[in-house]
C-alpha cells in the first residue's frame, strides 16, 4: 500500500518536472464555464449588434433616403441629369376640366353673363392657387367637352385646341393670358391688396419663353392680332366640323368680347387707381405715367 502511494507520488513529480511553470499566461478557465456576451462580428466585436455606432442605424428601423449601405450613392455617381435641368423653375398650371366648369355654371357658382377670369374661379371656393409653388394660373382641360353647353367669355392661362373648339362651338369666347407673380397675388386676394392702399400695378408682359404662346392666334393669346384670331376661329370650326356662331349678332356681344388690356389686372379697374375699401371709393390719378 505504501509502495503504491510512493510510486504514484514519484510519477506525479516526474510529470510536474516536464510541465512548464504555472503562470498567469498559462491559466485557462474550464471549458464552457464562461459565456461571451458579444456576438463576435463587425468592427465593434458584436457589442453594437451590427447596427453601427449611434445615429439612425441604432435609432430607426430604416435608413435615410438615398443611403446605399456604404456604397457611393446614385445621386453622387450620376450628379448631372439634363432632363431635370430647370425643372424647379417651370411654370405650373393646375387643371380645371370643362365638366367642372359646367357644373359650377349649373349650380350658380359662376355667373355666365359676366366675364370669367382667374378671380372668378378662385371665388368659387373650389380651387386654390399658390404662386410660391410656381403656379401661374389654371389650364382648361377637355374632360367633359361633349357635355359642355354654356356660352361664356372666359380667360385662362393655358388651353388645348379641343378646349377652344368646345367653347367656341357654343358661341363663347376664350382667351389665354399671362400674369406675373405680383398680379397673381392681387387676383387671388384682392381685399388684402386693396387694404394696403397701394395703386393697382401694371401687369408685366410674358417672359421670353412664353411670348410665342401668348401672341399665337391659334392659342387665342391675349397679345395676338384680333384679325388673325377671327381667321383661326373659322379654321378650327372647319377642322372640327361645326358651324361657327356669329357673335357679332349675339345680344350679349359686349359681354362676350369683354377683354382686359395687356397691362390690366382687373376688369373695369385701370392700373394706377387706388381702391379705398374704408371710404368705398376709387381714387383715380389725374396724370398717369406713360407706359414704356
Amino acid at each position: 500500500m505504501m509502495a503504491s502511494l510512493k510510486e504514484s507520488a514519484d510519477r506525479a513529480l516526474k510529470m510536474l518536472h516536464g510541465l512548464p511553470r504555472v503562470q498567469l499566461g498559462n491559466l485557462r478557465p474550464n471549458p464552457n464555464s464562461k459565456k461571451n456576451p458579444q456576438r463576435g462580428r463587425a468592427q465593434h466585436g458584436g457589442d453594437k449588434h451590427g447596427a453601427g455606432n449611434k445615429g439612425s442605424g441604432q435609432r430607426q428601423n430604416y435608413m435615410r433616403l438615398g443611403y446605399e449601405t456604404g456604397n457611393n450613392p446614385f445621386y453622387i455617381r450620376f450628379p448631372y441629369e439634363p432632363y431635370y435641368k430647370g425643372h424647379h423653375m417651370r411654370r405650373q398650371y393646375p387643371p380645371i376640366s370643362l365638366l367642372q366648369l359646367q357644373v359650377m355654371l349649373d349650380t350658380n357658382r359662376i355667373d355666365p353673363t359676366e366675364p370669367i377670369d382667374l378671380t372668378t374661379l378662385i371665388n368659387t371656393g373650389l380651387f386654390k392657387l399658390s404662386p410660391t409653388s410656381r403656379e401661374f394660373g389654371f389650364q382648361l382641360t377637355d374632360e367633359g367637352a361633349d357635355k359642355f353647353k354654356s356660352k361664356i367669355c372666359i380667360e385662362v392661362q393655358h388651353a388645348k385646341e379641343s378646349v377652344i373648339a368646345a367653347i367656341e362651338r357654343n358661341g363663347g369666347v376664350i382667351r389665354t393670358a399671362f400674369y406675373d407673380l405680383k398680379s397673381l397675388q392681387m387676383l387671388i386676394n384682392p381685399k388684402k391688396a386693396f387694404e394696403k392702399g397701394e395703386p393697382i400695378p401694371r401687369r408685366m408682359l410674358p417672359p421670353q419663353d412664353a411670348i410665342a404662346y401668348y401672341t399665337g392666334a391659334e392659342n387665342r393669346g391675349y397679345l395676338a392680332n384680333p384679325e388673325e384670331i377671327s381667321k383661326h376661329r373659322l379654321v378650327l370650326a372647319q377642322k372640327y366640323g361645326y358651324k361657327l356662331p356669329k357673335i357679332e349678332e349675339d345680344p350679349e356681344y359686349e359681354t362676350l368680347t369683354a377683354m382686359k388690356d395687356a397691362r390690366q389686372i382687373f376688369f373695369g379697374l385701370e392700373p394706377g387707381w387706388v381702391i379705398s375699401l374704408k371710404d368705398k371709393c376709387i381714387i383715380k390719378p389725374k396724370n398717369l405715367p406713360s407706359d414704356s
